[in-house]
Formats: structure tokens, sequence, C-alpha cells
């Protein structure tokens, strides 16, 4: 079978690139392909902006499903370097980019090909469906192991998408890694299987059909307002934090204090024994 044309191509600097293909009517495939593994830069992020604009702007209203084509990684999440070396990183490229999709005017499928860490499944879960390679890749929140803190919208978005708390503890305290039975069974992912499959569930479910009144991006907009309004609001999110990082400083002093008030006071008691 000859491969399906490409609608378009959208760059990425320096080597990557976004590939728009249509494998049938109406669903449009966005295939990353950001060696080695597509972290997510502000190059990275602009371009995938630019083809869901022009998916949006300059094609027929279907459906969205995003891959890659790097066979061992959907997305291993962010890169440091590039994330934190400007403040502009989460407010001007990551942050736009999680809500477009969270709100886009037409169903989305992140088709997770492989690995996705970190910021690379919350990628995913901005989408409205998600779909697992049954043979390769994990799903992971792995914070815990490098020492990152989440931001209120990393957090909100499985607060209000995963079916069961719990789920969301394991991932955030444990840092488990989520073969593809298991965030099916978890509700991590909605099915199993490639693009054969996700064509199945887009037939089935009539996703085609669904963004034809208009109103889908503004359901979405409102299903989600949590964590549509901490992407929108960096600064206020991010003063929240750091009051709340200045309060636990001071619970901890008081705390460490009232430790010590002890320590000395049972050292007293031990002396007129």
């Amino acid at each position: 079978m000859s491969p399906i044309p490409a609608l378009f191509k959208v760059t990425a600097e320096p080597e990557g690139s976004i590939t728009c293909t249509q494998p049938s009517p109406r669903v449009y495939l966005l295939t990353f392909d950001s060696a080695p593994d597509n972290r997510l830069t502000p190059e990275f992020c602009a371009a995938f902006l630019l083809a869901l604009d022009i998916i949006d702007h300059r094609h027929e209203k279907g459906v969205v499903v995003t891959t890659s084509a790097i066979p061992k990684f959907y997305s291993n999440g962010l890169d440091f370097e590039s994330a934190f070396k400007s403040m502009s990183f989460f407010p001007e490229s990551l942050y736009p980019l999680w809500k477009r999709l969270l709100t886009y005017p037409m169903p989305t499928i992140a088709l997770i090909n492989g690995h996705a860490f970190a910021a690379g499944i919350m990628t995913a879960m901005m989408h409205d469906y998600r779909f697992m390679n049954p043979h390769r890749g994990f799903l992971c929140l792995n914070e815990l192991e490098f020492g990152a803190s989440l931001k209120a919208p990393m957090s909100s978005i499985f607060r209000q998408k995963l079916p069961n708390p719990n789920t969301y503890r394991t991932m955030v305290l444990e840092a488990k890694r989520f073969n593809a039975l298991e965030a099916l069974q978890e509700g991590i992912v909605d099915g199993l299987g490639m693009v054969p499959e996700v064509a199945k569930f887009i037939q089935e479910m009539g996703l085609v059909e669904k963004a034809k009144s208009g109103v889908y991006g503004q359901l979405k907009a409102e299903m989600w307002r949590e964590t549509v309004g901490y992407l929108d609001d960096y600064v206020g999110s991010e003063k929240m934090i750091e009051e709340s990082m200045r309060g636990e400083e001071r619970r901890k002093e008081r705390r460490e204090k009232k430790v010590v008030e002890w320590e000395k006071s049972k050292d007293q008691k031990g002396a007129k024994l």
C-alpha cells in the first residue's frame, strides 16, 4: 500500500516536524517527529499550535488524532533547559498549547504509540480521548523521581479526568509506570490499539460529525473550567504556589521550634532524675 500523502508539514526547529495526513475523510492525523523523544520545547509547542490552527482554519471540521513517528516515544515531557531558562515558556508556549488542545473545536484523540512521561502524558490528557499501543510503552508521572513539583494545571487535569482519585495518588506518590492494559483498567486511556482501532472508534462514536454545531470547544471549556482557569492565569497560579510554599516554610520553622523545646524539656526532666 502506498503511503498516504501529506496534507501539510510544519517545521519544529532545529530538525523536527509535524506532518498532517488524512487517513479517511475529515480525520486529521498529526505525526510528531522531533528526535530523540519529542520533548516539549518552545519550537515544538509552536509547531503543534500552528498545525492545529491550520486544520481549524483551512480544513473541514472533523477529528484530530496525534501520534509520533518515533516508535519508542509519544513524548518524554519537557526539555528542562529550554523550559526553565525563560519565564515565558509556560505562559507563552506550553500553556497555550494545552489550552488549545483542551478546548479545541473538534474531537481530539492522543494515539500513544510509545512512552508518555511527565508532561508527555499531561499533553495526552489534554485530548478528549486516548488510545495506547498495547505492545509498547508506559505512562508515568515521574516527577517524584527527579524532584519536581506539579504546577496547578498539571495536577487539576488528572483530578478532573481520572475516574478514580486513587489512580492519581498512585501516579503521583508512587511514580508508577502503567502499561497499556493497566492504563485501560484505570481509565487513563479509553482504548488499546493503533491507527486501525482508532479509525474504528471514530466511526463507531460518530466523532467526525460532533463539531458540526459549532459549540464543541465551548462545551469543553466549561467542562474543564478549573484547568482552563489555571492555564489562563499563569501569574495567579504561580503566586498561589509561592504563597503556599512561604507559608509552609513558616510552619516548618514553628514545628522545628516545638521539637527543640520538647527535646530541651525532655533533657531537663532526665537531669532531675
